[in-house]
């Protein structure tokens, strides 16, 4: 649980311990945010969305993003008006952690679809400006 908020876990990812979840125990080489589900509404121009805790029907949670050439950030997400920010420095395994707003709750799978549009163009300049490639550049 994060903050009382269960983890949405993916049944299917495989653990390297039969005692603990494949979030704490990823096989080597699996990458960071291994064992959290992926949503089904992505992909959006080429990038994955990932839940930590559950996006619908909630004000605020934890996700990750699969940039287009696999690489992967993590989400600190609410709901409401802020600035996008980075929380924590990219270390090995991901490009950072950010902070992203989204403008409308996530109460269809619609509007969370318009949320995660929303936030792309932030991810895409700090996904850039971490790996000094266009290859994230999400399509105009």
């Amino acid at each position: 649980m994060v903050d009382g908020r269960p983890l949405t876990l993916d049944p299917n990812a495989v653990s390297a311990s039969t005692d603990m979840p494949a979030f704490l125990a990823r096989p080597d080489g699996a990458p960071v945010y291994h064992g959290f589900r992926m949503l089904e509404c992505a992909p959006l121009d080429g990038w994955q969305f990932g839940e930590i805790t559950e996006f619908m029907h909630s004000e605020d949670g934890d996700a990750f993003v699969i940039a287009p050439d696999g690489s992967r950030a993590g989400l600190v997400w609410e709901v409401g008006d802020g600035e996008f920010r980075q929380i924590s420095a990219p270390d090995q395994g991901r490009w950072g952690v950010y902070a992203v707003w989204f403008p409308e709750p996530n109460d269809s799978v619609e509007a969370l679809r318009r949320n995660l549009l929303s936030v792309l163009p932030s991810l895409t300049a700090a996904h850039q400006a971490v790996s000094g490639d266009d290859a994230g550049k999400a399509s105009e």
